[in-house]
Parts: structure tokens; C-alpha cells; sequence
């Protein structure tokens, strides 16, 4: 089925051609290089994160849809967006269990730099959305220790819901996953503001895998700097692709922007905005994401029914995957002179390597034991007996 519609799509997103093609023309192009003269003609726009969409890029155009391939929708100006009858679409929760993933490889990290034992950490997620809601269950479900901070979520449900600074002092571990915003009842843009940055503990873990800017980077490399006390794992960055190259060298784990970047995750990103699409033209949908979505490549694991829990969590998470292998690909990019440097960060990012879930592993064993099946539901794996 092809129709007269011209669509303009970011080259990053995958599978643009196996769900779009039939759709139309489909011309894709580099994210960040999209200007108003590249979207002129086009009827649909489909972007990632890297890409601002507002009047100076639409106005004039003849864009009708704008999807994006994200959870998150910041780089989007919605008001206008809607002022001008622009249909936007997004993909909320699509990649938040590749987070997931990489928080737990974070903690795994942080935990042997550290020497401490997670079980016994007390870990704050600030953001309890689609990304920090799944890594609540999951973490809670690995039997951790959980508390919760949402101010907008807090006030319109039931729930334990801590303030902000009561959290900062109450856990050993501080997860940041907040949209970024600039105005409203509860803005996150410097949420760690100085002020806050300083007043954390010496010992106190950082991560952040929700927007580069909830976090002063200034403030936190000042901090670090002047007492290097701090665990912290950085995956996003203020002005990107621009990093604070001080910053990424003082920190424990430091990665391009990419905990969202599982192959799953991001599929399930363009099938969501294609399904959206697809209703917005009123055609019953042609594609879908079982059709096309490739065999995990780990079947699974042989698991012994004597293997701790700890030595489980630590096998199964990095197996799938390690972002101790994306923070070393990053430090090379960080020896780049800075004429290179932007280009090299988007670089790790196009061409990043497959990366799989969790969920998709099956653990084989022939005697279970309560650990391996509480991990096995936690993580959301399979187990089958041999």
C-alpha cells in the first residue's frame, strides 16, 4: 500500500523501513541535522530525543504528524504543536526495562567499586513514571530496600511518597528518572541543584538515566572535585552532544545517553509510533513488531541449584548486559580533541551494538532453589527444569 505521503524520519530509529516504506515516501536523515528546510515538504515527522521540534522547524511545513520514537516528549513543543493541529505521538514505557537493566548493572558496578552489599543500601528513585515505576517492582521484588519520591504523583494518588529533601537523607542510593521541565508546579531542570549536591553524604550513590539537566553538572563536578566522595554513574548529560569532559573523568560510570538503548526497546518505540500513525490515517495496521523482531541471541543459562542470589543477580544481569563495556567506548571518545568530540558521541550512539533484554533469557537448571526462582520473577526470566 503506498500512498502520496512524504515522510521525513530520524536515521537512528530502527526499523523505520520495514513499518513506514509501505506508508509512502520515506526519507531518513541525520537527527540532529534536521532543519526547516529538511521537513518543507514532508507530511510526517519522526524523531528521537536529539531532534527539537517547534514552530521554527514546522512553521510553514506541511507536518501533520510528529512521532517520536522516546518516553519522553521535552524536545517537543506541545503547545505549539497542538495550537497548530499538529496529531503528536510518543512512546511512553517503551524502553523503560532497558533502564532497568542498566540501573541493576549500575548498582552491580558501584557495588564492587564500593565494597558495600546492595541488600543492605537504602535506594530513592526520584520519578516514579513508567521507567521508575517498573524499576521500583523490580527492585522491591529482588527484596531491596525501596523508597519513592513524585511531588505531582503524591498529590493526586494514595501512596508512600517521600519529599524530595526527606529522600536525599533518608537513602544510600538516589536514582534519578524525571522528565525534563522547565516550568509548572514541580520543574526538575537543576532538581540537584547546588545546593542539594552539596548537601549529600560522603558515601551517597548518584544515577542519573532520566534527562542530563534534572542535574547542575557544574555543580556536581565542583562537588566532586573538591571531595571526590561520591559514588555516581552519569548516562546523560547536560548539552549534549557537548559533555562536561571534567565531569565524565571524576565519575564512576559514565555512558553516552544510551541506558534506554536496548534493540527491544527501541523497536517497540517505532511499532508504537507506526500503530499511532496508523490511526491518525485511518488504515488498519500492516506491520508488526513479532513479525520482524530478530531471535535473542543468549537462549539462556545453565543455572546449579547452589548458586547464591548475589552471584545470580551479578551473571544474568551482565550476560545479557554489562554498561561497564559502554563506559569504556566512552572514555576513548572522551580523549577525542573537542572539534571531534560531539560528532564521536553521536557516533556511539548510531551505531550502537545489538543489546538485548533481561526478560528474553531463559535459566535452565535441574534442581531450583527459592533464589534462583525470586530472581527469575523479579527479573522477569523463565525458568525451566532440565
Amino acid at each position: 500500500m503506498s500512498t502520496s505521503l512524504t515522510i521525513v524520519a530520524d536515521e537512528n530509529i530502527p526499523l523505520a523501513e520495514a513499518f513506514f516504506a509501505e506508508l509512502g515516501e520515506l526519507r531518513c536523515v541525520p537527527g540532529r541535522d534536521m532543519t526547516a528546510a529538511t521537513v518543507a515538504d514532508a507530511d510526517v515527522l519522526l524523531v528521537r530525543s536529539v531532534t527539537s521540534v517547534n514552530q521554527a522547524l514546522l512553521a510553514g511545513s506541511r507536518v501533520k504528524f510528529v512521532g517520536t520514537c522516546t518516553i519522553g516528549t521535552d524536545h517537543l513543543d506541545l503547545p505549539w504543536l497542538a495550537e497548530a493541529g499538529i496529531r503528536v505521538a510518543s512512546a511512553p514505557g517503551c524502553n523503560a526495562r532497558a533502564v532497568v537493566d542498566y540501573v541493576l548493572g549500575a548498582l552491580l558496578h558501584l557495588a564492587e567499586l564500593s565494597g558495600d552489599e546492595l541488600e543492605d543500601k537504602v535506594i530513592g528513585i526520584v520519578g516514579a513514571g513508567r521507567v521508575g515505576g517498573t524499576l521500583h517492582k523490580v527492585l522491591k521484588a529482588l527484596g531491596w530496600q525501596v523508597k519513592i519520591c513524585d511531588p505531582p504523583r503524591a498529590a493526586q494518588e494514595d501512596g508512600e511518597f517521600y519529599p524530595l529533601d526527606t529522600l536525599i537523607d533518608d537513602v544510600d542510593v538516589l536514582c534519578l528518572h524525571t522528565p525534563l521541565t522547565r516550568e509548572g508546579e514541580h520543574p526538575t531542570w537543576h532538581l540537584l541543584n547546588a545546593e542539594r549536591i552539596n548537601k549529600l553524604r560522603a558515601g551517597q550513590w548518584l544515577i542519573n538515566a532520566g534527562r542530563g539537566a534534572v542535574v547542575d553538572n557544574a555543580a556536581l563536578e565542583a562537588r566532586l572535585a573538591a571531595q571526590d566522595d561520591l559514588w555516581v554513574a552519569l548516562d546523560v548529560w547536560e548539552n549534549e552532544p557537548q559533555v562536561n569532559v571534567a565531569l565524565a573523568k571524576r565519575v564512576h560510570l559514565a555512558t553516552p545517553h544510551i541506558a534506554g538503548y536496548s534493540l527491544d526497546g527501541r523497536m517497540r518505540g517505532t511499532e508504537m509510533v507506526y500503530l499511532a500513525l496508523c490511526e491518525h490515517l485511518g488504515i488498519e495496521p500492516r506491520q508488526s513488531l513479532a513479525n520482524v523482531i530478530p531471535e535473542h541471541w543468549l537462549k539462556g543459562l545453565r543455572i546449579t541449584g547452589k548458586a547464591e542470589f548475589e552471584a545470580l543477580l551479578s551473571t544474568v544481569s551482565r550476560a545479557v548486559y554489562d554498561p561497564r563495556r559502554d563506559d569504556a567506548a566512552f572514555r576513548r571518545h572522551l580523549r577525542l580533541p573537542d572539534s571531534e568530540r560531539a560528532g564521536a558521541f553521536d557516533a556511539l550512539r548510531k551505531h550502537y551494538p545489538v543489546r538485548r533484554e533481561i526478560p528474553g533469557i531463559k535459566l535452565f537448571t535441574r534442581q531450583s532453589s527459592a533464589d534462583l526462582n525470586q530472581l527469575a520473577k523479579a527479573l522477569g526470566c523463565s525458568v525451566e527444569t532440565l
